[in-house]
């Protein structure tokens, strides 16, 4: 009994989340639309969900590599919600972003012949974006968080 409500309060065969997103999405758009589906083994309670869209930014090259990440858009999701075994529960939600560019990206999205030299530049300089949408959780009697995180792909 002791066991079970330890799993229970850990998260343990409690709510998983999945972030769904489509193929591809056009990163001119400014919002990406998704679901979220909530299961659970037991029935729980969410209480919030937070999704971001999260840029990896890496630059440099072997030892001089570094790495930074910038949140481009964040969403609460403040409806409280059952989610019982055996029925998925799914919540539709819009995040809207705003991409940052560096000088070197400016040019290279204009184009012309500073956007040919921005753009060898960024690859001799291993510079290399990573898009990923962030969902968390909060469910109610436990400490951990489930959270799910899915690469997008931008055309």
């Amino acid at each position: 009994m002791v066991f079970k409500k330890f799993k229970q309060w850990l998260g343990i065969e409690g709510i998983k989340i999945e972030v769904l997103l489509p193929e591809k999405i056009d990163l001119s758009d400014g919002q990406i639309i998704g679901q979220i589906r909530f299961s659970t083994m037991h029935t729980q309670r969410i209480a919030r969900t937070k999704v971001q869209l999260v840029e990896k930014y890496s630059h440099g090259r072997r030892k001089n590599k570094r790495m930074s990440e910038f949140v481009l858009g964040e969403v609460f999701l403040d409806d409280e919600f059952m989610v019982y075994p055996e029925e998925p529960h799914v919540i539709d939600f819009v995040l809207p972003y705003k991409l940052i560019y560096s000088n070197m990206d400016k040019n290279a999205v204009n184009g012309g012949f500073k956007g040919i030299f921005a753009k060898m530049a960024k690859s001799i300089s291993g510079v290399d974006s990573e898009f990923r949408v962030e969902a968390t959780s909060k469910v109610s009697g436990t400490a951990l968080s489930p959270f799910d995180r899915k690469i997008v792909n931008f055309s």
